[in-house]
């Protein structure tokens, strides 16, 4: 009965699956159907404009031809009638002087005859007629502004659309995770010169595999890429997983996006837990500031939270870890209930709050920032036995680093109420590592990766990161994975040996 029951369990667990896989299936046809409708009136309007232009183009291009023409005609007639003129000017003188000669020849008289002819001779010599070039100065030849668009037509006649990009192909192999920056790289299946630049689309999202069309996150876009990777720095990784896809762009059009790929970006990630916290601190998500007012602002706030029983408590379990990126990773942890206390977990001068996650295997790291003003805090971890009037520290359950700016200036490390001096300076910004399987946890500058102390232990329950503060504030940065610096130095760290209830032998 049990095994019928467990085999039908697993039947509809396959079929809500299968169910789940044709619904997102059937949203994407849907949308795709919608995208090749609105896509296709788009591309008809760029076609239309296309055409437009050209149009516009050989306009242009006739009207000032046109203008070439008239602008030779204009000067070929001016040229001409210029010279019609000269020439009918100087047809009437000679005409004038031809009727004089010959009216000159009736003449009887010799000494009118001699001064007539001395006139004509005198008039001959000047005349214009004989001093006209009788070629005209232009022809009216015009085949010099012929054309010949044959070459054109053949060449319009051969438009086209223009070949869209194939789709890239992204290659995990080449692609690296690591510093909370994601590098990704995809090569073209065949080569186009045509090329001009490519489109990368990201999105955080928690579900391994394909992307979903109901994720929760929309696509954030780089464009204008002109090589054939792009790395994303800065980023917070507070999502398992982030899907990549590229598409390359020509001159005119984009081409299709390649298949996406998802990239594992587990890190750890956590809040400050307000109904852990001391009621002189006020705590927010990842800020907790020194209240000498007691808090009261905040205990009407906690106090349904209290009346609704235990906190949740998320767990990091162990986990397989790979040099190679891989989407078929298990996720960092699930939230199982567990006891945790009210909003009076800590008391007297213990100004402490505790994360929210409790880590129980592998490697993790955050970074913790101290208001200028801070006078005093305190930054490791605890585990979750820690008594509500301990401080960070003074047990045996409680490693970190303690800064005093009050009255004197103190840097040190403290575990089991025994102090180790640190003679470093301390930095604006404090890097925690903590390997739980090797047993060590290390604090470093943040920005220079110096190793401060390193505490060499065996945990034996899981711990939850802790923070003390008196007259300041302190701010998280969480979401890192360990920076590949960090991860170096251990290797050297490894040897290491210490014990869990004294300083003397761990080594700095």
């Amino acid at each position: 009965m049990d095994s019928q029951k467990e085999a039908l369990q697993r039947i509809i667990s396959t079929l809500a699956n299968k169910n789940d896989e044709i619904q997102n299936f059937i949203d994407t046809l849907n949308q795709t159907l919608k995208g090749v409708q609105e896509n296709s009136s788009n591309i008809l309007s760029e076609l239309d404009e296309e055409f437009d232009s050209l149009y516009s183009i050989l306009d242009e291009v006739k009207e000032s031809m046109i203008n070439s023409i008239k602008q030779e005609q204009a000067r070929k007639s001016q040229e001409l009638q210029s010279q019609l003129s000269q020439c009918n000017n100087a047809l009437e003188n000679s005409e004038e002087l031809l009727e004089f000669a010959t009216r000159s020849l009736d003449l009887k008289e010799p000494e009118e005859f001699s001064k007539a002819a001395r006139q004509i001779k005198d008039r001959v010599t000047m005349a214009s007629a004989f001093r006209l070039s009788l070629k005209p100065k232009v022809s009216d030849n015009m085949t010099h502004l012929m054309v010949d668009f044959s070459q054109e037509r053949q060449m319009l006649q051969t438009l086209k659309f223009l070949p869209v990009p194939k789709a890239p192909e992204i290659d995990p192999v080449e692609c690296l995770v690591a510093d909370n920056s994601v590098t990704v790289a995809w090569r073209m299946p065949e080569e186009d010169n045509k090329i001009d630049h490519f489109i990368l689309e990201y999105r955080k999202t928690n579900f391994d595999g394909l992307p979903r069309v109901k994720d929760e996150r929309c696509w954030e876009t780089v464009d204008n890429i002109k090589g054939t990777e792009y790395t994303l720095s800065g980023l917070k990784f507070d999502s398992k997983y982030m899907n990549f896809r590229v598409r390359a762009c020509n001159k005119a059009v984009a081409g299709e996006y390649s298949d996406p790929v998802t990239l594992e970006t587990k890190a750890l990630n956590f809040n400050l837990d307000s109904s852990s916290s001391h009621l002189n601190l006020r705590v927010e998500d990842t800020c907790v500031e020194w209240d000498p007012t007691g808090g009261k602002g905040q205990e009407s706030k906690m106090k349904g939270k209290e009346n609704k029983g235990s906190v949740h408590v998320t767990s990091l379990k162990k986990h397989t870890r790979s040099g190679t990126p891989s989407p078929k990773r298990t996720s960092i942890g699930s939230r199982p209930p567990a006891g945790r206390g009210s909003r009076d977990r800590f008391t007297g001068e213990s100004y402490t709050v505790l994360g929210d996650t409790a880590i129980e295997s592998g490697q993790h790291y955050w970074e913790v920032k101290a208001q200028k003003d801070c006078k005093s805090y305190s930054v490791g971890v605890a585990y979750k036995t820690l008594g509500k009037f301990d401080q960070l520290g003074k047990t045996n359950t409680s490693w970190c680093i303690h800064v005093n700016n009050w009255l004197q200036n103190t840097f040190a490390a403290k575990h089991n109420n025994k102090v180790k001096a640190l003679d470093v300076t301390v930095p604006e910004r404090i890097g925690v590592f903590c390997d739980f399987d090797g047993g060590q946890l290390s604090f470093y500058d943040a920005s220079s990766k110096q190793l401060l102390y390193s505490f060499k232990t065996k945990f034996t329950q899981p711990v939850l990161p802790g923070f003390m503060v008196w007259c300041g504030g302190l701010s998280l940065n969480t979401g890192m994975q360990v920076p590949s610096a960090v991860r170096t130095l251990q290797k050297s760290e490894n040897g290491m040996t210490g014990s869990a209830s004294s300083l003397n032998n761990i080594t700095q």
